[in-house]
């Protein structure tokens, strides 16, 4: 009974927001309510879980979301997306363009979350097109393979980050583990897949077209490449370090506190402020008004992580979880593989990676202590799941489908697939990296 009361509650979330067109959040708080009813949870206790859930989901997140919107909005209107990717270009050439487009999305799509990344690139990809006379889908498709993997797998995005805090995992390995996981799902998602549909036509709207910023105004390589992936490399540094240092010391401490995502999120963008701000000839108050605005485009954001950790406490003071995972440990179905699948099917059911993220981790988050699986893994096959089959309910595909300018079905066959293949390889990655961490 206990079950079939989270499986409707489940597809009573979906159904509201698919279906009614409920937002993400009011939806995630009404059905919370009612599990918790339910689930037997005395009427007068649910305040205290839906506070309790959000402080607890919030509590490490709201400052890691915060200053990576800041960064990436930073990055985006200095120019050193744009002075990236140029660069890239120049070094692979014309014969080699998908690799240099496909680098690009990975290194801007770590710090733009995926709406200003998929904005801010469009334009690129359109000229570069015309400019060697290359079919728009077979130019794009790598670099919003790219940008793809960089939002479902990769901490600071909201998804992987809020998964990271959940599960309690090592953000700096979950990183590095991300990366090794995100290289082959790119190459099969992009240049190899994209091959098969080389000639699908399609003809960019001339309204999306976007200026590029002139030459002289863009930021200089080195500072773009360091403002940009500054956060990536002090995770990565200081994951290592802490490692090849077992003893505990007052430089460990410091590691320690540098390591953390908030803390490296503050000094990025200190850093950025400075490099990508003042030194780029902006006022206090023009990167201050960037950063406000990069703040309203992640509010809603913040909500529906908030809203999903409120059902993942309804989960854990009922009692439930308990049950659940008694009732999972008699399947065959290996831990890894059920979190990918249930985290797929609420993707194809709600449209929304980060919803089926944050859903699926309120479901497993609970009974993590009992499956004996590597917490880090254990994001990354939620994360990979979590991109599985964008369609019609899905933002993604229609910014892919108009900016495009295609037909559903070409949309289909070229966008829906390469989410389809970026999600599958990254659960065969995660299988194989369980079989050595």
């Amino acid at each position: 009974m206990t079950l079939l009361i989270i499986f409707l509650c489940i597809v009573a979330l979906i159904l509201l927001i698919s279906w009614g067109k409920v937002n993400a959040f009011l939806a995630f708080l009404v059905v919370s309510i009612v599990t918790g009813l339910l689930l037997g949870i005395p009427l007068n206790n649910i305040p205290a879980s839906i506070y309790k859930g959000i402080g607890d989901t919030l509590g490490s997140l709201v400052v890691v979301i915060v200053l990576g919107a800041m960064l990436g909005k930073l990055v985006a209107e200095s120019g050193a997306a744009q002075r990236i990717s140029t660069v890239l270009m120049k070094l692979f050439g014309a014969k080699y363009i998908q690799w240099a487009l496909m680098l690009t999305g990975f290194i801007i799509g770590i710090p733009l979350f995926y709406n200003v990344g998929f904005v801010l690139i469009i334009p690129l990809i359109f000229s570069v097109a015309y400019q060697y006379k290359l079919p728009a889908v077979y130019v794009g498709l790598p670099m919003l393979a790219s940008l793809s993997v960089t939002h479902g797998f990769l901490p600071p995005h909201p998804s992987p980050a809020a998964l990271v805090g959940q599960f309690h995992a090592n953000m700096g390995l979950t990183l590095i583990y991300g990366v090794i996981i995100a290289i082959p799902a790119v190459i099969l998602a992009g240049p190899v897949f994209s091959k098969t549909i080389r000639k699908l036509e399609a003809k960019p709207l001339a309204s999306f077209s976007v200026e590029p910023l002139p030459e002289h105004l863009l930021p200089g390589v080195f500072n773009s490449l360091l403002s940009s992936l500054l956060p990536v490399m002090m995770l990565i540094v200081t994951t290592i370090l802490l490692f090849m240092l077992p003893e505990e010391g007052v430089f460990k401490t410091l590691l320690t506190f540098l390591g953390e995502p908030g803390i490296v999120m503050l000094i990025t963008v200190i850093i950025a402020t400075f490099s990508l701000g003042i030194n780029m000839g902006k006022t206090m108050q023009q990167i201050m008004n960037i950063y406000t605005d990069a703040v309203k485009d992640v509010a809603m954001v913040l909500l529906i992580v908030s809203g999903a950790g409120i059902l993942k406490q309804i989960f854990i003071d009922s009692g439930v979880s308990t049950q659940i995972a008694t009732a999972l440990q008699s399947w065959s179905i290996p831990p890894l593989v059920l979190a990918w699948i249930i985290a797929a099917v609420i993707r194809v059911a709600l449209g929304s990676a980060t919803v089926a993220g944050l859903t699926t981790a309120g479901i497993i988050a609970p009974m993590m202590g009992q499956l004996h699986v590597n917490p880090s893994l254990m994001v990354l096959s939620i994360g990979a799941g979590s991109l599985f089959f964008s369609h019609v309910n899905d933002a993604g595909f229609w910014l892919f489908k108009e900016y495009f300018n295609l037909s559903l079905n070409d949309t289909f066959r070229s966008w829906s697939l390469m989410e389809t293949i970026v999600s599958i390889t990254g659960l065969f990655g995660v299988l194989i990296m369980h079989l050595f961490v």
